[in-house]
């Protein structure tokens, strides 16, 4: 059914496209998005947000170089073409302590804009530990039972409203195959590791970024998670380095929206898990690598959508797979 839209925005901002449904349609039409891409597969329907509005809990606004005797727009990317920044005041899918912090820094920018010689990111990221706009800080997250670190410009999932949810459901289907290891690859800052960790002898985090492995490790220490460790590595040996045997590892997998590419692949399938939990912010990139996994004997037992993007298209989707033999 139709809805209106709790933006006035809505239609020129080009950040959510879904405020003219209600919450209910928008969930049944990303369920069946999901259920198009995986025809062969059982799609769970979409586990709901426990806020429609106002759960993001990270915002990037930007603006252009400020023309002479003008102040910039500061806000996100306008509908259409030419690319243009559309001035925003507030946003309704963020938290109010972001939008709080918007209207503060809004006025900043705006005092001094004169001292602006070119365009600028901005960023605002509330967490446990407050709310900061500094790229460099230090912040706090609690996730379930667990206390995490990480500086304020690193990824990060920005519902935490409804993130203690996936992370446990991925912490169960990873544990669902009974295996005694695991490998978190593309493991960040440790969320995702660190949760199913109580349910293996020992888990593995790989991850490219030195800087996001020692958040793990700190991670690691800090919420008492003993039975794990956390490595760089290359992209071309993600599990070179890995001590377990395939046959009783379960893997988790999450990477960028563009999905996990062909090298990654054939390392994970000569590798050989026994489970494999793919999370992804990308269905469309998630279904090709499943259709490649399927081809290397793995069948793909369930797919359950999450919507940790309400108003927007955008869909977090979780598939578990097993080997054929």
């Amino acid at each position: 059914m139709p809805a209106t839209p709790g933006c006035p925005l809505f239609g020129q901002c080009g950040g959510c496209q879904l405020q003219d449904l209600d919450y209910p349609e928008q969930l049944t039409l990303k369920t069946e998005a999901v259920r198009q891409l995986f025809p062969e597969t059982p799609v769970e329907s979409c586990i709901p947000s426990p806020r429609p509005y106002g759960y993001r809990s990270k915002l990037t606004p930007h603006f252009p170089r400020p023309r002479l005797g003008r102040a910039p727009a500061i806000g996100f990317l306008k509908v259409g073409l030419p690319p243009r920044t559309l001035d925003v005041p507030a946003c309704p899918i963020a938290t109010p302590a972001i939008n709080a912090r918007l209207t503060e820094l809004r006025a900043e920018v705006t005092a001094q804009w004169h001292s602006y010689h070119r365009g600028a990111s901005l960023l605002i990221r509330e967490a446990s530990s407050g709310v900061t706009v500094d790229p460099r800080a230090v912040v706090t997250e609690e996730v379930g039972d667990l206390s995490l670190q990480f500086s304020a410009s690193d990824f990060f999932q920005n519902n935490p409203f409804l993130l203690p949810r996936l992370a446990a459901h991925v912490a169960a289907e990873a544990r669902s195959g009974a295996a005694r290891f695991l490998v978190d690859a593309y493991c960040g800052s440790g969320l995702l590791g660190l949760t199913a960790a109580p349910g293996f002898e020992r888990v593995l985090g790989v991850e490219l970024s030195p800087s996001s492995v020692r958040w793990a490790r700190a991670n690691a220490s800090r919420n008492g998670r003993d039975n794990c460790e956390f490595l760089a590595a290359q992209a071309s040996a993600v599990f070179a380095t890995v001590p377990f045997p395939g046959a009783d590892t379960a893997t988790i997998v999450d990477p960028p929206r563009k999905g996990c590419g062909d090298d990654f692949l054939s390392q994970l399938i000569a590798f050989a898990p026994r489970t494999i939990v793919y999370v992804s912010c990308n269905p469309e990139t998630q279904a090709r690598d499943v259709a490649a996994l399927r081809v290397a004997g793995y069948h793909c037992r369930q797919i359950q959508p999450f919507d940790m993007f309400p108003q927007t298209r955008h869909v977090e989707a979780v598939a578990t797979l097993g080997r054929d033999d």
